[in-house]
């Protein structure tokens, strides 16, 4: 590489602003949007960027769950040469920000351009890609198209999923995104995402870019407490099988698990009660069933099972003290990943030669990333976030940090696409980071056809 590649900061505010636009929602401070997987606000914003892909010139493919990805294949580049892919998902929960998703996948699309227009001679394809629901509001818990690009759920079992009213296969028919084939990410020689960090640990270091060395695993639980529903007023104290009362219980114990192991351990523990549905809900009325939903996490699995270990502890406890009868369900467990060395190795050189500072940082939200890092060399950026706030309206980054983040990626990119180490790496081990920041080499191995079966 012989110059320095530099992104039009301009015209990626623009992108994020416009897709703000599909499914705005009123807020009294900062700008919300609810983009659900395969909803019309969601098919506004996948016409957009398909739009904006095609523009640049990207041949754009859409496999079977609604996975988009546009390729760039250079004139220097061998075609068939292990592709090097970045980007992230355009779906928000209800009432989201505007920056989360969005910024990765439009900062990926601009780092491409970025290249293409530096002296810089790719020997592998680029692919910008947008996953399908990564945010688990609707049709599944969460990173649904990446798991299926991983490999580690079925194509049928993605569209046979239902929010209750129509399947998947149903909602991305209607809105005209349900593709043919699998993006398989076990064909990329490495993944890159950039996202908004949701947390202010930049911004109180006064770092604009978080490289992360590992996501945070998280283990979901469901669980049903069964007691009795009495009459409020004429059953007596002593009498109550209240499946409320022993849902306090859990809820309790599940934060002091989560606050001790975060004290004794990595510092990176949490445990929440997020959910919970009581029926009959009527004010004169004992409890006569509780529902929760339980989310727990840390980069230290052992730290998971134990938390999973006082919550299986403490339902033991009131079904003895209290005669209800509980439950409990693990739907969703994702292990701790650690990144790439080589990625980030490549990210923080490529931040160095751009004079971005850096800071090492963890996860503690789970990202798509976290399935393509099971297949291939993955890397994770964060930009600062002002004030920590994600999730929300509230959700904002510096338009200056985000500039300079995606110009990282596009160097970082550059960086992996002008050589041929990794290819032939076993995916998910490291290739050598530390090779000659400017070689170049040639490349090798295969590319995805969306179009097969």
């Amino acid at each position: 590489m012989t110059a320095r590649v530099r992104v039009d900061g301009e015209r990626l505010r623009a992108h994020l602003e416009r897709t703000a636009a599909f499914g705005a929602v009123d807020a009294d401070d900062g700008r919300g949007r609810t983009t659900l997987p395969a909803d019309a606000a969601n098919a506004r914003a996948r016409d957009y960027l398909v739009d904006r892909l095609e523009e640049a010139g990207l041949d754009v493919r859409i496999d079977a769950v609604g996975n988009v990805a546009g390729r760039w294949t250079p004139p220097t580049a061998d075609p068939a040469a292990a592709p090097v892919a970045a980007g992230s998902h355009l779906d928000s929960v209800p009432r989201g920000g505007i920056f989360d998703g969005p910024l990765g996948v439009y900062a990926a699309l601009e780092a491409v351009r970025a290249v293409r227009e530096a002296e810089v001679s790719p020997v592998r394809p680029v692919d910008v890609v947008c996953f399908t629901g990564e945010e688990g509001t609707r049709f599944a818990d969460g990173v649904l198209g990446s798991s299926v690009a991983a490999g580690e759920r079925r194509i049928d079992e993605a569209l046979a999923l239902s929010d209750g009213d129509v399947t998947l296969e149903e909602a991305l028919s209607r809105i005209g995104y349900r593709g043919t084939g699998r993006l398989d990410a076990s064909e990329w020689d490495a993944w890159l995402e950039l996202h908004i960090e949701q947390t202010d640990r930049l911004a109180e270091a006064g770092v604009p870019l978080g490289v992360v060395t590992d996501i945070t695993g998280t283990v979901r639980c469901h669980v049903t407490i069964e007691g009795e529903a009495d009459h409020a007023g004429t059953t007596s104290m002593a009498d109550r099988t209240d499946a409320l009362a022993a849902a306090s219980e859990v809820v309790l114990a599940t934060e002091e698990a989560a606050a001790e192991a975060a004290a004794t351990g990595s510092g990176t523990a949490v445990g929440t009660v997020g959910e919970l549905d009581v029926d009959p809900n009527a004010v004169n009325v004992v409890p006569g069933s509780a529902s929760l939903r339980l989310d727990l996490r840390s980069v230290d699995r052992s730290e998971i099972r134990r938390q999973l270990d006082a919550v299986r502890r403490v339902l033991e406890s009131v079904e003895a003290d209290r005669g209800v009868s509980t439950s409990l369900e693990r739907p969703y467990d994702v292990p701790p990943t650690p990144l790439s060395d080589r990625c980030r190795a490549v990210v923080e050189a490529a931040a160095r030669r751009a004079g971005v500072d850096t800071l090492a940082v963890h996860s503690g939200a789970g990202h798509d990333t976290m399935r393509v890092a099971d297949v291939t060399d993955a890397a994770l950026l964060f930009v600062a976030s002002e004030n920590g706030h994600s999730h929300s309206p509230k959700e904002r980054a510096d338009w200056a940090d985000c500039a300079a983040a995606a110009t990282v990626l596009a160097e970082s990119l550059a960086r992996l696409a002008t050589t041929g180490t990794g290819g032939g790496d076993e995916p998910g081990t490291d290739g050598d980071s530390n090779a000659d920041e400017d070689s170049v080499a040639d490349g090798n191995g295969t590319a995805t056809d969306l179009n097969d079966p």
